[in-house]
């Protein structure tokens, strides 16, 4: 949430010469509804439905850079889903800089709270070691700029990954 999948997924698919696809996106767009408004008439789990629904039709796709929203990885179906079709990038920065890039977003609703960076805290705990155990890389995205975490990235995929998904 705020680490830049949406960004730097983009500009590594237009490298790649891959397709890019925003799982939250998508639901967005099949919906017709926002992220938050799913959230209030269905909750979390009714979210986290069509998600899981969505991310399995999304990997079965060849050569496409996927961002998942940060709770897809939840569901042990996604994140086997994820791990099979798929090299895994985990992108991390401090909560300091996360609460820099969300504060003015009012498209994520489990930040929709008094108390924000509690609730960022809270979520990296619950999260972070799924993150890590899922992940084939770990980038930090922290001070550092597109390009660098592009590179970055770019430096860590293989011709056999690459080829393998």
């Amino acid at each position: 949430m705020g680490v830049g999948k949406s960004t730097i997924g983009k500009r590594l698919a237009l490298r790649l010469h891959w397709t890019f696809k925003d799982s939250d996106q998508e639901i967005q767009q099949r919906t017709g509804a926002t992220i938050p408004l799913i959230f209030d008439l269905e909750g979390e789990e009714g979210f986290r439905k069509r998600e899981k629904n969505v991310i399995a039709e999304l990997v079965q796709q060849p050569r496409l850079v996927l961002a998942t929203g940060g709770g897809a990885i939840l569901l042990p179906e996604n994140r086997e889903q994820l791990k099979q079709h798929g090299t895994i990038i985990y992108l991390r920065a401090s909560i300091d800089e996360l609460l820099k890039r969300t504060a003015n977003s009012r498209n994520r609703p489990l930040l929709e709270t008094p108390d924000p960076r509690a609730r960022l805290e809270q979520l990296m705990r619950e999260r972070a070691h799924l993150y890590e155990s899922l992940a084939d890389y770990i980038v930090e995205t922290g001070q550092r700029n597109i390009s660098q975490v592009l590179k970055t990235i770019l430096d860590h995929l293989t011709e056999e990954s690459l080829n393998d998904h």
